[in-house]
């Protein structure tokens, strides 16, 4: 038996075909275009060990509607954990006693952001704990140019407070850093390596400081008025 086709109806079935693929396409550009990271507000978040930088990350991102918490040292940890292309070039960097590379540490926060943008469609962020070094804050500006750095929020204490904070803390928390000799160190590190950063936003007119010698809830509401306002 011979087949025929009508040519009007291969007509119409080719056509449709055509329209069904550009409607495909365009479903999918149009979901791609509504995962891709926008450009987002960004709050770096600083102060010494013990300031209470987590506790007001935490409170912030609970309070205030559309802000998320990020703890770049968290997302090293596991990302360590995680393995991986990454996680195995921290481990060596780490094992070697080398510094994590500042771009490693920046693609890792914009992983975490894009995760937060797609699941829950959050564009502010509060990154605590970040940046540490001048090189991290040079590769920020490098490889995450596109997104807004709105405040540096920097929590001040006096040190023996921040001291009797972390003993106290040590008490129970069974972390072995949490003695007086290492506390001095890392006071010592975080005044060697997040000086010059503060010195560096301070030029550009970001940098807001918080005495956080003080209770919970009134170091919330001063900070939350500069995040609300900024």
């Amino acid at each position: 038996m011979r087949l025929t086709f009508c040519p009007f109806s291969l007509g119409v079935f080719v056509g449709s075909a055509y329209l069904m693929t550009l409607k495909l396409r365009r479903e999918e550009h149009e979901k791609a275009l509504l995962s891709a990271l926008p450009s987002c507000q960004v709050v770096f978040v600083l102060g010494g060990p013990g300031a209470g930088k987590g506790t007001q990350c935490q409170l912030l991102s609970e309070r205030l509607p559309g802000w998320a918490h990020l703890s770049a040292g968290d997302l090293l940890r596991a990302e360590r954990k995680k393995g991986g292309e990454l996680g195995d070039l921290i481990n060596e960097k780490i094992a070697n006693g080398q510094l994590v590379p500042s771009e490693v540490t920046c693609k890792l926060i914009e992983n975490a952001m894009e995760d937060a943008y797609k699941e829950h469609g959050i564009d502010k962020f509060l990154i605590d704990g970040f940046p540490r070094s001048i090189g991290n804050a040079d590769a920020w500006k490098t490889t995450m140019s596109r997104h807004q750095e709105k405040l540096v929020l920097c929590f001040e204490c006096p040190e023996e407070v921040l001291v009797g904070r972390l003993l106290e803390r040590g008490k129970t928390s069974g972390r072995n850093d949490d003695t007086v000799e290492v506390i001095r160190k890392r006071f010592q590190t975080y005044r060697d390596e997040e000086g010059p950063i503060v010195a560096l936003y301070e030029k550009e007119g970001k940098v807001r400081k918080i005495a956080s010698d003080r209770s919970v809830e009134d170091i919330y509401k001063d900070t939350s008025l500069l995040i609300q306002n900024c």
